[in-house]
């Protein structure tokens, strides 16, 4: 399969200057000197994301994602290695990038049009589509300096997809957007990815980089860690927050993660019979056992489950949410159950633990991913198997 994208050892360095206050040198009478410090924003990636692929790269704040997407997007030059993408390339990488804020909506589409590679008849042609997919048809005459950051975003991005790119970046800047647009976003970049569209993907919102991404690099405090598929990668995510005192937001939901809280020790699906499987049928009762230990005290704990269909998507989520576990002291062992019934078609499944506050919006831990297969009836699709049963009735003569 041919890359869209190769990355050879790539790394990227800047100078960070640092200054005296001038009041302070003035008051010292002391010449101001001005430090200088090199700082590797990111170094040594070995990547490469194949034609159409859908490719995700996950980190903390401040290790590196960004630095990586602005050398795709060639705004950039790597101070070591190399980095080489095919085909017209539409960057996604910060609200507002590449607009005069002084020219109107419908002169920018012209402007930003031009600078992705398109003809003044190529932009023209769609012009109307570009307006009718931002939604903001009431403003496209309006100079962009009045737009807010969703406005930006939507004509932004509608631009973007409208140029027909063979590789997209989008780079966070969808968390402005309303949850509206950002459903109508996703839904695009779907139909983008059928038709062969590289996609690389930066974001906070695990759950989106869990449906969008088939693999995600991990990068932390510069460096590499992890590439694989998006469950494996994501969990390996989590390992470097337990491994770390910083509290994170996930953007998209609004949860920050508090690493150091909670240990998870060991997850795994029992079958009816108790012991450890990862093969059950449709309709089996089945159950998930989580073993953690808190770390510090901790008031009130929720254990929540979220079940992953073979796309990513969830298809079902629940929690102990309204009987939360009390009063964790430190060193405690926390040993739960979840069970429920494997009410699924055929297929593989992957489910996830979560070790919340009682507030809900503090994440704890976050189990490993367990895999599972199940074997369903052959007539059943979907999501779920609600076990219909289909009854003739007698006809009633008149």
């Amino acid at each position: 399969m041919t890359n869209a994208i190769e990355l050879a050892g790539a790394g990227k360095r800047f100078t960070k200057y640092e200054d005296t206050p001038m009041i302070l040198t003035s008051a010292l009478r002391v010449r101001n000197r001005t430090r200088r410090e090199q700082l590797w924003a990111v170094r040594g990636v070995d990547l490469e994301v194949a034609e159409g692929e859908s490719f995700g790269i996950i980190g903390r704040n401040g290790s590196g994602k960004s630095t990586l997407m602005t050398m795709m997007a060639g705004i950039t030059a790597p101070t070591e290695g190399s980095v080489r993408v095919w085909g017209r390339v539409a960057p996604l990488i910060s609200v507002g990038v590449g607009f005069h804020r002084e020219l109107t909506g419908r002169e920018n589409i012209y402007v930003n049009g031009a600078i992705l590679g398109l003809s003044r008849r190529e932009i023209t042609d769609r012009l109307e589509s570009v307006i009718d997919f931002a939604g903001i048809e009431g403003f496209i005459d309006t100079p962009v300096k009045f737009y807010s950051s969703g406005m930006y975003v939507r004509l932004g991005f509608s631009v973007a997809v409208h140029a027909q790119p063979q590789v997209l970046l989008v780079d966070e800047v969808l968390a402005v957007g309303d949850l509206a647009f950002q459903v109508k976003c996703f839904e695009k970049m779907n139909e983008l990815r059928r038709e062969g569209t590289t996609i690389v993907m930066v974001s906070h919102h695990l759950g989106a980089v869990r449906r969008m991404c088939g693999r995600v690099l991990v990068v932390d405090r510069g460096i590499p860690r992890f590439l694989g598929e998006a469950p494996e990668a994501i969990a390996a995510f989590h390992e470097i927050l337990s491994s770390s005192t910083e509290v994170l937001e996930d953007h998209g939901s609004g949860t920050r993660f508090e690493p150091g809280v909670v240990a998870v020790r060991s997850a795994e699906l029992l079958g009816a019979d108790g012991e450890p499987t990862g093969h059950v049928e449709a309709g089996e009762p089945v159950s998930v056992r989580l073993r953690a230990e808190a770390l510090t005290d901790i008031e009130e704990v929720v254990v929540g489950i979220t079940l992953f269909a073979p796309d990513g998507t969830p298809v079902y989520a629940d929690s102990n949410a309204l009987e939360p576990f009390q009063d964790l002291g430190a060193g405690t062992e926390l040993t739960c159950t979840l069970s429920f019934r494997a009410q699924l078609p055929t297929g593989s499944y992957t489910a996830v633990l979560r070790v919340d506050r009682g507030d809900l919006r503090t994440n704890l831990a976050q189990s490993p991913t367990i895999s599972f297969f199940v074997t369903g009836r052959h007539t059943v699709a979907g999501h779920a198997d609600l076990e219909a049963r289909i009854a003739r009735e007698e006809p009633v003569r008149r």
